[in-house]
């Protein structure tokens, strides 16, 4: 059985969903404790609760712990990942609203159900556009894309938009059976092609989305940078605002992301996505740093030595990094300090 001690690195969901994936894939029974210990609010919550079940339908695992709030987990596979069609409700866990995210529910079983052999159909509900999470259009335009390359082919529609608090989203998943994950080589992104973008709001006033792509246009502008953002005005349960931009190069696409909240000027929303988008080009790396993290997992499976840049590691690589190496015996490398640019080598 690997023991996980849940509080290591970041300390929050990023040691359970690897876990799971890793326990999921490998057949080996896992027992995790301090789940989350480093949060406010410490243990499963929905969202987390609903990555444990879902992963324990995709392998039969038999499971103690799961409930909100709980800080121990069990979780013993019966069988190796199988593919099917699955519905994954983030408000089941709660038994009300709840704007779980839906790309993390997703990135938890989506490696699993990869190399299961065969064509899987996920419907996942709950929150597709949340903070301290990756939304639809980053998985859309930056993580499937780059593990498509890797030979997991993943396919995404947008049924319905979720924001905080409220939920209410829903996306639709394909995923086609990997013959062989193939390494992952991001170390040159190129030049730089084209930077787009969307502002979106739901029940609010037009002119909000309208503001945060004026202000991200002309901040891009000003900095050298040629941008194309659109105005959106999207159904949702609830109301929410929030800008996805895009830097595309010949190698690589980065994604950056910022929401609005009562009381801050859209104009800020739109500055703060636009900041961090010239920190990433400023530094010449090719995988943002959250791309960085997520793509330890398959790297981690694939036939063959992977290595990729980063502007930036993070707490979230290296926490990932080491849960890899508590249930597999892959050597994976990281040069840079936290926050500073890095090289990440696996395999």
């Amino acid at each position: 059985m690997a023991t996980i001690d849940g509080s290591y690195g970041e300390g929050g969901g990023q040691v359970l969903r690897t876990s799971l994936a890793l326990a999921a894939i490998t057949g080996q029974p896992l027992h995790l404790d301090n789940i989350r210990a480093a949060r406010a609010k410490p243990g499963l919550q929905a969202q987390h609760l609903t990555c444990v079940r879902a992963a324990a339908a995709i392998c039969g695992a038999q499971i103690q712990g799961d409930a909100l709030g709980s800080q121990s987990l069990e979780f013993r596979p019966a069988h190796s990942p199988q593919a099917g069609e699955y519905t994954l409700d983030v408000t089941e866990a709660r038994g009300s609203g709840s704007a779980g995210a839906t790309a993390l529910v997703l990135q938890t079983v989506l490696v699993p159900l990869a190399m299961a052999g065969g064509e899987s159909r996920l419907t996942i509900r709950g929150g597709t556009h949340v903070p301290f999470s990756p939304p639809f259009s980053y998985l859309q335009h930056v993580y499937l894309p780059a593990l498509w390359r890797m030979g997991i082919k993943a396919q995404v529609e947008l049924k319905r938009y979720g924001w905080y608090p409220a939920g209410g989203g829903e996306i639709a998943v394909k995923i086609q059976p990997a013959q062989q994950l193939l390494p992952v080589m991001l170390v040159e992104r190129g030049a730089l092609r084209k930077v787009w973008g969307t502002a979106a709001v739901s029940n609010l006033p037009s002119h909000i989305a309208q503001r945060m792509a004026n202000r991200a246009v002309n901040v891009l502008k000003d900095a050298g940078i040629k941008s194309h953002v659109e105005a959106a005005h999207v159904e949702a349960t609830g109301p929410g605002a929030g800008i996805f931009l895009f830097a595309e190069y010949e190698h690589s696409v980065a994604g950056f992301t910022a929401y609005g909240r009562k009381g801050l000027p859209s104009e800020r929303v739109a500055e703060s996505a636009c900041h961090d988008l010239m920190a990433h080009h400023h530094r010449d790396a090719a995988a943002d740093l959250h791309l960085a993290d997520q793509l330890v997992l398959p790297a981690a499976f694939a036939a063959g030595a992977s290595h990729w840049t980063t502007c930036r590691v993070s707490r979230h690589l290296t926490t990932n990094a080491w849960v890899v190496r508590q249930f597999l015996q892959v050597p994976i490398n990281i040069t840079g300090g936290e926050g500073e640019p890095g090289v990440i080598r696996a395999g």
